[in-house]
């Protein structure tokens, strides 16, 4: 089982965007000294609800600041991005680190991101395969030409090409975020692995799996493929020695921060959306993920990975929203949670 970090540089009520931003950074740090296995940095723009605009230039800082873990995107999203920028970069990195980096992509949401960076609505809606489908080919060939509906030019060379690293690694691996059975049917098809959110359970994480296996045969992907494929499951996770306290923890300072985080999301053309309630997402999410004591954390995790079949972990660690907390929270899962599981 791989167990890593997942990083929002969450802004809570009253802290100041920097606060977070340290917050984060530190408790990236931290999650190599206590040996944990990655780090998973999330991106938003304009909203609280997470602070880093970029992640794969987070990506960048903390890879150079550590020298074992892995460090991925969680993810960046496509559509406000030009795919062979965003391939570029990652190749980029995963060449000056060893293979460290891990590339997550999404679709992102029907934000108002997509007009400040000028993709507009459709970017969203109709062409992330189209972008998804070059970026993977930037990654996997030594020179790239497309003519498609949203992006058009001549063959390019691939400079730097990810297969010239000095690892056994030929590129860094492609990780999608999958929310609904028309994104597990995408990854699937292409063979590319999954990063489920912390908003749904073991049940319908294990269907997600169930259906991905299956359209990954039916397009006639490798069976050793499939069976190495490596999905990612995203939760969260608070330790104390009581499980009362850890709950309390979170619903002390979650419901605050959601609120004004979600609340800050404007779409691009006035759609109606429906908010989760704060607290009651709070109560969901203590309830699906380890939140208690080292031993029912442990426990947790390995039911999720034997119920799901998955063994990777993107765990959300700063629910406290305090910088020395969440180093503790950090330090215990590697101490004291880790060893039971390995």
């Amino acid at each position: 089982m791989h167990v890593g970090s997942f990083v929002l540089g969450a802004q809570f009520p009253g802290q100041g965007q920097g606060e977070a931003l340290h917050r984060a950074v530190r408790s990236a740090e931290v999650a190599e000294e206590a040996g944990l296995d990655a780090v998973w940095l999330a991106e938003h723009h304009f909203v609280p609800y997470g602070t880093c605009p970029s992640a794969i230039t987070l990506a960048a800082l903390v890879l150079g600041r550590t020298r074992r873990i892995r460090v991925g995107t969680a993810v960046s999203v496509l559509p406000t991005s030009h795919p062979v920028a965003l391939g570029e970069q990652a190749a980029l990195l995963h060449l000056t680190t060893g293979g460290r980096f891990s590339l997550g992509v999404g679709r992102g949401g029907p934000w108002v991101d997509l007009e400040v960076f000028g993709t507009g609505l459709r970017a969203y809606e109709k062409d992330f395969p189209e972008s998804l489908d070059l970026l993977v080919r930037w990654l996997r060939e030594p020179s790239v030409a497309t003519k498609g509906e949203r992006f058009t030019f001549r063959e390019v060379p691939v400079v730097p090409r990810p297969s010239e690293s000095l690892t056994e690694t030929e590129g860094p691996e492609v990780v999608v975020a999958c929310t609904s059975p028309s994104s597990v049917r995408l990854a699937a098809e292409r063979g590319l692995p999954m990063l489920l959110g912390m908003h749904v359970g073991d049940e319908e994480k294990a269907d997600m799996v169930a259906l991905w296996r299956n359209c990954a045969q039916a397009a006639g992907i490798d069976g050793d493929a499939i069976a190495r494929a490596a999905h990612v499951s995203a939760g969260v996770c608070q330790i104390a020695d009581r499980r009362t306290d850890a709950v309390e923890t979170l619903m002390k300072s979650m419901p605050g921060w959601l609120k004004q985080g979600l609340d800050a999301h404007v779409t691009v053309d006035g759609r109606a959306r429906t908010m989760r309630d704060p607290l009651a997402y709070t109560e969901l999410l203590c309830g699906l993920h380890p939140v208690g004591t080292p031993r029912l954390c442990a426990d947790r995790l390995t039911a999720t990975s034997e119920r799901t079949g998955i063994n990777r972990f993107a765990l959300l660690v700063e629910g406290s929203g305090d910088l020395a907390a969440t180093e503790e929270n950090v330090r215990r899962l590697g101490a004291e949670v880790l060893p039971q599981i390995r």
